[in-house]
Parts: structure tokens; sequence; C-alpha cells
């Protein structure tokens, strides 16, 4: 899914939407954040009622899935936001060249909708919780 949104202060490269009451990816968060910084991507969590006004999605739409708004004023949702990001830092380029393959991209994304879906379950389970 890729829409386009009007450009305005963006990091230089975007933002990172992500779920602030998920204890998984606010954890996963923590561990990347200064990685996505130097790399020109901001962290932002999705529940800021100006997330949902910005990106002009309903909150029960909008916190189904990791949102990336490029600084071109591109949305992009779920495995393409991974795809996106590897491919601009170095050594995760690799990933990015793999998971860009037929086959190997759906296989991304059957994967990331499994675990996004369940995202919840495995913070409980593992104890993650959120902030």
């Amino acid at each position: 899914m890729a829409r386009i949104i009007a450009r305005s202060q963006l990091p230089p490269r975007g933002w990172i939407f992500y779920d602030g009451e998920c204890g998984f990816c606010s954890r996963w968060v923590r561990s990347w954040a200064n990685t996505l910084r130097r790399h020109g991507f901001e962290p932002t969590a999705l529940q800021p009622p100006w997330v949902s006004e910005r990106l002009q999605i309903p909150l029960d739409d909008l916190l189904s899935d990791i949102r990336l708004l490029t600084s071109q004023g591109r949305l992009m949702s779920g495995a393409d936001v991974y795809l996106y990001v590897a491919r601009h830092i170095w050594w995760s380029w690799p990933f990015f060249a793999l998971f860009s393959l037929p086959g190997f991209k759906q296989l991304l994304e059957i994967g990331y909708r499994r675990f996004a879906r369940n995202r919840h379950c495995i913070s409980h389970s593992c104890r993650f919780d959120p902030p």
C-alpha cells in the first residue's frame, strides 16, 4: 500500500510509526532507535492523535501495521517498511536484496502478516510489557 501525503517538516528519510502499546514493538524500537535515527528515520508511536490526522487513517486501521512516511510524502506499511529501511542502511542491504526477489518478498509479507496479527500474544508470552 502506498499513498502520497503532502510534504512538511519530515526527518531526512521519514518517520517510522509503530504500535507504542505493543511490548514487542516498543522494545524493538528502543533497541534500534539510535541506528534508525543515524540513518534518517524517526521512530514515533502510532497512538498520538496527530498521527491519525496526518496519515488520514482511522485509529483502528492505523494500529494494524507498522508504517513509514517518507520525506517525499510516500506512505508505506507492513513488510515494505522493513525493505525500505534495509535498503537505506548499508549493512542491511543484503536483507533488502534477498527479500526483494520474487518469492522471497511474498515469504516476508506472509511472515510479517502472521507476526503482526499475533504480536500482542508474543509480547505477553515473552513478558514484553508495554511502556
